[in-house]
């Protein structure tokens, strides 16, 4: 098998790249290095079996000629992650999310691709009326990222039907883990690494969500991109997060004990009258991921507070 990723040199991405490399997988790793590193592709680079394609999803005219050819799949992972810049930089996000996977559904359609996998994301529910979330409740996006990833399934349905592109929607939810260069565990330790003392905590510290490992999340994506490969089913979407979920207040913990720090002071900066971080952040997720582990097998295998505790080990 041949495989397209794009955003390999970001942090799923590269780690994507890896599994697919020791999976015995062709692998072709695109990326403009705009957010990503060639750091994180040091393992793969020069590896037997694998390319990498410094460019940019926005502008398909200066693509190599037959970037895909041969490819089988696509792992669509270029993005811009930063929830909270997407409400200060909204038509950037639109691009970065919504034109760019646009360009790569009609490279894949034309190329004849099999199979075009879409990192989505959990925001593209908004505040869950239910929880655990299942697939089947309706998008109702509170960020401009989640909006740009709702459309971007939307997207990806109507190529599957118009085009018979098969379309797989993974639906990642804080997915953490070495190479990480954004989130709560990331700005903690940043923060503590320059006042051991103080910690500023966005939001009142009772968010609640699930984390779970980069290992875990990938073991999820090849065994939902493997499952789609042989189904008849048209498009596919999976919810990839873990079974349990802890608090912001948890995870300071948890990064202060993996710092050897003790009598930090919390100092609570919420941004909205009900104690969210900024404007737009969901402040309760815990995704059911029952579909998956019934039609794949898939489970994590770490808890939220382990995931965590791993990633603040892993990172300091």
């Amino acid at each position: 098998m041949r495989a397209l990723v794009t955003g390999a040199a970001g942090f799923i991405g590269s780690h994507l790249v890896e599994a697919l490399l020791e999976a015995g997988w062709e692998v072709v790793g695109l990326d403009n290095l705009s957010a990503g590193s060639l750091e994180n592709l040091r393992e793969a680079l020069g590896r037997r079996g694998f390319t990498f394609v410094e460019a940019d999803l926005l502008y398909p005219a200066a693509w190599p000629p037959r970037l895909l050819e041969g490819v089988d799949v696509v792992f669509h992972l270029a993005a811009n992650p930063e929830v909270r810049h997407s409400t200060r930089a909204p038509l950037e996000h639109y691009h970065q999310n919504l034109t760019a996977t646009m360009h790569a559904l009609e490279a894949s359609r034309a190329s004849g691709v099999r199979l075009f996998v879409l990192a989505s994301s959990s925001t593209v529910y908004g505040d869950p009326k239910v929880i655990p979330t299942p697939e089947d409740h309706p998008p109702e996006p509170i960020s401009v990222y989640g909006a740009t990833k709702a459309a971007a399934e939307t997207l990806c349905a109507t190529y599957a039907r118009l085009y018979h592109i098969k379309c797989l929607v993974l639906r990642y939810a804080n997915i953490v883990g070495p190479r990480l260069t954004h989130g709560v565990i990331h700005d903690f330790i940043r923060k503590l690494k320059r006042n051991p003392r103080r910690l500023e905590i966005l939001g009142d510290g009772t968010q609640k969500k699930s984390y779970l490992h980069i290992t875990d999340a990938v073991a999820a994506t090849l065994a939902a991109a493997n499952h789609a490969l042989e189904t008849p089913e048209p498009t596919l979407t999976y919810n990839i997060g873990n079974k349990d979920w802890i608090t912001v207040k948890e995870i300071a913990d948890a990064i202060t004990e993996a710092l050897g720090l003790e009598g930090v002071k919390y100092i609570y900066k919420p941004a909205t009258p009900d104690g969210r971080g900024w404007p737009g952040d969901v402040k309760h997720m815990l995704l059911d991921i029952t579909k998956i582990t019934r039609e794949t097998g898939w489970k994590p295998t770490m808890t939220s507070l382990e995931a965590v505790r791993q990633t603040a080990k892993q990172l300091v």
